[in-house]
């Protein structure tokens, strides 16, 4: 048989032309079908549901439903709701966190303007609320207009932030009993940004339609930035349309139990110490390499979690649902030794009267801050 020849004409029309797809492919790139078979998108409650029976275990053991909040002496309800992420900051020794100033709902734009010249912070800054979670209203602001536009919206008192430039984004999550000098860092995960791969034909929105988990945050993106869903990436360029590294907003949580080792355990031992109160929960942070990290050096801590923090390896896409069961299952038993050390040294659990008043706060701050935005 004579050789097929292709032309140039050819070879590009064979590598622009996006694939004809299979009836698999097609239903494994639905949102239904990975909300449905891929836990990680699970709804909080139905994922932690099987967990609840052995919190209500550990309740009966402490004693208390609010053992918990011995943990963390030094942090609002043991960071497990609610909790000040300015007050946990200002826990954190100045070196290792980036500038955080807090500012209240009422705050104007010249007052911001005012804050961010005498801070000699410049665009980009992060913007996020001093009390909030699984990433809202948390924003990179790149211009004024986006400032403008963020004034406009938060209701609730928030924190501008430095923006931490570094490369490697991570969650370490670190515990230590109170009767022993050293802990461990018992998980590991790097994020990686919601992103897209151009191809040199197709625009940024159309890209995004490839991937379920990117599909998720299409309408959210045409709301905010319209006219980066139209361009079209050359071929190759990696366009990443996420900088905030939380799960919700599409960022992939990747297993990096590997980087453990005693020079990263060392370092978080010699940063816990200098926290007072603080033995359980994890560090979100940004480093410029893995091995600056190793040396203590070139990283800074964004935020601080306490009790409420998830060991995030367990949403690796495709881990396994029962190994991260028992991750939590795990962690939760260091969270209620940890919290009864504590009462023996002198920090009381929260009695259930006040445990009660402070999730009918919190509850409270959730419908507020529903309601203004």
């Amino acid at each position: 048989m004579g050789a097929i020849l292709e032309t140039g004409e050819d070879v590009e029309k064979s590598h622009s032309a996006p694939k004809k797809r299979s009836w698999y492919d097609r239903l494994s790139s639905s949102v239904v079908w990975v909300k449905v078979f891929r836990w990680e998108f699970w709804p909080f409650s139905v994922f932690y549901f099987p967990v609840f029976f052995y919190w209500m275990y550990l309740s009966i053991r402490s004693r208390s439903f609010f053992f918990f909040t011995s943990s963390n002496p030094t942090i609002e309800f043991g960071g497990m709701l609610g909790e000040s992420k300015m007050k946990i900051l200002d826990l954190i020794p100045d070196v290792y966190i980036p500038k955080t100033y807090r500012l209240n709902a009422e705050s104007r734009l010249e007052e911001v303007k005012e804050l961010l010249k005498d801070a000699g912070l410049d665009y980009p800054v992060i913007l996020k609320p001093d009390i909030g979670e699984r990433g809202w209203m948390v924003e990179l602001v790149k211009s004024e207009a986006q400032l403008v536009e963020y004034l406009q919206e938060i209701r609730v008192d928030f924190l501008v932030q430095e923006y931490v430039s570094y490369s490697v984004e991570l969650g370490v999550f670190y515990y230590r009993y109170p009767d022993r000098s050293n802990g461990t860092v018992s998980s590991v995960v790097m994020k990686e940004m919601l992103s897209v791969i151009g191809d040199g034909t197709r625009t940024v929105a159309q890209l995004m339609e490839e991937d379920p988990r990117a599909q998720m945050h299409i309408s959210r993106l045409q709301i905010k930035e319209p006219r980066r869903m139209k361009e079209i990436p050359e071929r190759g360029v990696r366009v990443e349309l996420v900088s905030i590294g939380n799960h919700c907003l599409g960022t992939t949580f990747i297993n990096a139990n590997h980087l453990i080792n005693d020079k990263l355990i060392r370092v978080f031992d010699q940063v816990s110490q200098q926290i007072d109160g603080f033995y359980f929960g994890r560090y979100d942070l940004r480093c410029r390499s893995i091995e600056d990290l190793y040396q203590g050096e070139h990283f800074k801590i964004l935020e601080l979690n306490g009790a409420g923090a998830e060991p995030a390896h367990i949403y690796h896409p495709g881990f396994s649902l029962i190994q991260a069961y028992k991750d939590i299952i795990h962690h939760l038993g260091a969270l209620a030794d940890i919290s009864r050390i504590n009462r023996r040294r002198g920090y009381p659990h929260m009695s259930f009267r006040k445990g009660l008043a402070e999730i009918a706060k919190i509850r409270k701050y959730n419908r507020e801050k529903e309601k203004k935005t």
